[in-house]
């Protein structure tokens, strides 16, 4: 039974793979506020949106499962663009379905301590942001820039996590432009 879910999930998740995701949330919309359990390198952290656009942009990145290949290519890549994304005054927080004791392990390894994971196992944020696949409690792999005004916007959406960073900077840096240059 166990090794029959494995495998159901397994192809499903790589038949989401070979599927474009699509972002439901439009630019301009409100993005949906919410508080969640998170890890922050391997300690217990409370991720609250509001607080962190206080502060700047917040990029919300959905991903299925951590240490998954494409999960864990993405969370390194996170991580090694951090100290761009904080000279640009945003943040970070990555969201799944894990539980916060993976994610304790998991943002100390993958995330190298640089950014939260939030825990999302009954899907409630997920769903909010339209974010869920279908028939399965994962996320599906989009990213959003969120501005401290509360609005989406950026949105990109692909399986293939080799895109999320850089065009997440991409939308950043041409949002700041368009502020007159302030982080």
């Amino acid at each position: 039974m166990m090794r029959s879910l494995k495998l159901f999930l397994a192809l499903m998740l790589s038949l989401s793979a070979s599927a474009p995701a699509l972002a439901a949330l439009a630019n301009g919309s409100t993005a949906p506020d919410f508080t969640a359990p998170a890890s922050l390198a391997g300690k217990d952290y409370s991720f609250a949106l509001a607080e962190a656009l206080k502060k700047g942009p917040v990029v919300v990145y959905f991903y299925p499962k951590a240490f998954t290949s494409g999960c864990t290519v993405e969370a390194h890549l996170f991580a090694k663009a951090m100290p761009e994304y904080q000279k640009l005054g945003a943040s970070v927080i990555g969201v799944s379905s894990d539980d916060v004791q993976t994610l304790h392990k998991f943002s100390l390894s993958e995330c190298g301590g640089k950014f939260p994971v939030a825990a999302d196992p009954d899907t409630r944020i997920m769903s909010a942001w339209d974010a869920k696949l279908p028939m399965v409690n994962y996320a599906s792999r989009i990213s959003y820039v969120v501005t401290p005004d509360g609005k989406v916007l950026y949105s990109y959406s692909a399986m293939d996590p080799s895109q999320h960073v850089q065009n997440t900077l991409a939308a950043i840096k041409q949002w700041q432009a368009e502020q007159g240059g302030k982080p």
